[in-house]
């Protein structure tokens, strides 16, 4: 019986629900960095790994992280062995960056805010650091596991965090667009099950916790494709665009 159903799993066709997180983000950080003119100076605030220096070629780019995260962290949560953060320009704590105020065109900061004690204090100096009519590119999850511990902070920020903060700030043209929805979130949380049992359980799952998952990854496969709103409640990040204001 079970080799019939691992046999009849890898005949099935692989649902796609839960895995666009990264690559969705990717993909529109590229995206956004692609519509900067060439020549702009840009901050890639807590850049860690550079991830997107290539996407800056034509940018004078400028990388900043307190630097202290080695991937091993206190070895709670979600960890990621190693990090690499030697080709940072900038060691400084995010909320005092040492450069003049308004001296950068656009600042980039993705997935950052929640391993911050003060966010807020980091869009403060984000507001003085960008000049007039800079453009601030930002990304943080809407909820998250623990990860990076012990610098994490909070779970996540919604929409209504962004909007109420950079208007007080003084941005403008704020646009904020959802990176996936609840199905597709919990379709996430739903693939770590068989290993987060092994893990702190002491259970090891058998074939047919597998089949469970695969039918409910099937059906949330289903809802994401027909979702009209769900992303409101839930989804992976949001991906925010804003202006500081030309009065500075």
């Amino acid at each position: 019986m079970k080799s019939f159903l691992r046999n009849l799993l890898g005949f099935l066709p692989k649902p796609n629900s839960g895995l666009s997180n990264a690559s969705t983000r990717d993909i529109w950080v590229a995206s956004e960095l692609a519509k900067l003119p060439s020549g702009l100076r840009i901050l890639d605030a807590g850049a860690g790994e550079c991830q997107y220096k290539e996407c800056c070629v034509n940018l004078n780019y400028v990388s900043q992280d307190f630097s202290k995260y080695d991937g091993t962290g206190n070895r709670e949560g979600l960890q990621t062995g190693s990090w690499d953060t030697s080709r940072i320009d900038i060691v400084s704590d995010i909320t005092q960056i040492p450069e003049p105020s308004e001296a950068f065109d656009a600042i980039l900061c993705t997935e950052v805010l929640e391993h911050l004690p003060e966010p807020v204090m980091a869009l403060k100096e984000f507001t003085r650091l960008l000049k007039p009519g800079g453009i601030l590119i930002l990304t943080a999850p809407f909820t998250s596991m623990t990860h990076f511990a012990p610098f994490h902070y909070a779970t996540g920020f919604n929409r209504y965090f962004y909007e109420y903060h950079l208007q007080k700030l003084g941005f403008e043209s704020i646009e904020i667009v959802e990176n996936g929805n609840f199905f597709e979130f919990l379709a996430q949380e739903l693939r770590r099950l068989k290993q987060m049992a092994v893990d702190f359980s002491n259970h090891k799952p058998s074939i047919f916790l597998d089949v469970l998952v695969y039918l409910l990854l099937f059906y949330l496969d289903r809802f994401s494709k027909r979702d009209h709103g769900s992303r409101a409640l839930m989804s992976y990040d949001l991906q925010v665009v804003a202006h500081k204001g030309l009065l500075g």
